[in-house]
């Protein structure tokens, strides 16, 4: 068998007569590890060998003051024959569009990378499941981590997702890296006006090779959600608790990454979850959401966006010449204040300069939770006077990206403010009541 290391590791296992695959005991820093020798990836240097535990988790180990020990020669895992990928006319077409991200991602184990499923089949041979609930079929779109999307790539999203919903698709799937997710689920819910059937961002925070995985539930609440779910919006579909019991399918305009690494790190803000979805049935929370529609869909293109608009955070001693600056670069700007929707007093004659320049301003808040309210300080009264464009309660990210949509159809600073103070696609609520923070509608809906 080949052994997929080079330099100092691959002089000393092949002293040992150690090839990939094989089981190991290593002693280092008075531990044990035992497990199987894994081909290494690429990027790995040559001083570190990895190995797969027996709880399936693989760990790197350094080789210095390291005793490696063959315990047994081993079988290279083998590759199962692929599921048959049948269409079934009692199921609707559900297209999984691929951009990318962990979700859609498998250890390649003769070289140990990490690489994309290629084809609906491997899909189906991890997650038997989907099978049962829609004929899924793949869409690869992008293969990039979801930080280097631009709103370019959100466009191609929204016409392939069109394309498809033209095509008869009941539901789309968008595999997605999860961190910025929620950047793509708002812009896909101003771009498609008129949505008729779901559309529906599904990412995982771990990959599935992992015991831990998350990929696998959330495949299949959001496979359930597109096929046959009752909600015609863009949504995120992920873990609704650390444990893997059920998903929260959350309005794309109020959805926000919470946590770095918890299966449940998407959470809505300032609305309850729309639904909670288990392996077995789709549980509605929250009421207020378009309808499915049955038929052919409708859903029209709207892709006009200005991208030239920038998202700018205030902190203690921020400088004038640091938002002028922004400002240059920008046909707009969205400002996340402090609390109620607050700046520093310096920044106001400045923030009145770029208005005055023909560019929008709009103010949000860092709080995420909660309703911009500029008439009850008088820093909010004089940021009114300057002529900015209130928030509401709408997430930073989510008035960024609106912001870019207004600015795709209007140029009057009026129109501009008609569109951001416009409720489009649920981003704003007329009334904010004590089951939208997390420790209410966690304890109101159980979790």
């Amino acid at each position: 068998m080949p052994l997929h290391y080079y330099g100092k590791v691959k002089k000393l296992l092949e002293s040992l007569g150690i090839e990939d695959y094989d089981r190991v005991r290593i002693e280092k820093d008075g531990r044990y590890y035992e497990g199987i020798l894994m081909p290494r990836p690429e990027i790995l240097d040559d001083e570190h060998i990895i190995v797969k535990l027996d709880n399936g988790y693989n760990i790197g180990i350094h080789i210095d003051g390291a005793k490696v020990h063959l315990v047994r020669k081993g079988e290279p895992i083998k590759h199962r024959e692929l599921p048959e990928l049948r269409f079934r006319s009692d199921l609707p077409y559900v297209p999984l569009i691929v951009t990318g991200g962990t979700i859609t991602s498998r250890v390649d184990y003769s070289t140990g990378a990490v690489v994309s499923h290629e084809k609906p089949e491997e899909l189906l041979d991890i997650v038997p499941e989907l099978a049962d609930i829609a004929n899924i079929d793949y869409v690869p779109l992008l293969a990039e981590f979801s930080e280097n999307l631009t709103p370019d790539h959100w466009a191609i999203m929204a016409r392939t997702i069109q394309r498809e919903l033209e095509k008869g698709a009941e539901g789309v799937l968008i595999a997605h890296g999860t961190d910025t997710m929620h950047f793509t689920a708002a812009a896909l819910a101003f771009m498609l006006r008129d949505l008729d059937k779901p559309v529906v961002l599904v990412g995982s925070q771990r990959s599935i090779d992992r015991p831990s995985t998350d990929a696998v539930l959330n495949l299949i609440a959001a496979a359930k959600i597109a096929a046959a779910g009752p909600i015609a919006e863009s949504v995120i579909v992920m873990h609704g608790s650390p444990h893997d019991d059920y998903a929260y399918a959350i309005r794309g305009v109020r959805a926000r990454k919470l946590h770095t690494s918890r299966r449940d790190a998407f959470q809505p803000v300032n609305e309850p979850p729309l639904a909670k979805i288990t392996r077995d049935k789709i549980e509605i929370l929250n009421n207020r959401f378009r309808r499915r529609r049955e038929g052919r869909s409708e859903a029209k293109l709207d892709d006009a966006f200005d991208p030239k608009v920038s998202l700018l955070y205030t902190w203690p001693g921020i400088t004038e010449e640091i938002l002028e600056s922004i400002a240059e670069k920008s046909n707009g700007i969205v400002i996340a204040g402090t609390g109620l929707g607050h700046t520093p007093r310096w920044l106001i004659p400045v923030i009145k300069r770029i208005i005055e320049e023909g560019k929008p301003v709009v103010i949000t808040s860092q709080c995420l939770f909660g309703r911009v309210d500029l008439k009850v300080y008088e820093t909010g009264r004089r940021l009114l006077m300057a002529g900015v464009i209130p928030g509401e309660d709408m997430l930073p990210e989510v008035a960024l990206v609106k912001l870019m949509y207004a600015l795709g159809h209007a140029k009057d600073l009026n129109d501009v403010r008609r569109i951001m103070r416009t409720n489009i696609a649920g981003e704003l609520g007329s009334h904010l009541g004590l089951d939208v923070f997390p420790p209410c509608w966690g304890v109101r809906h159980g979790v």
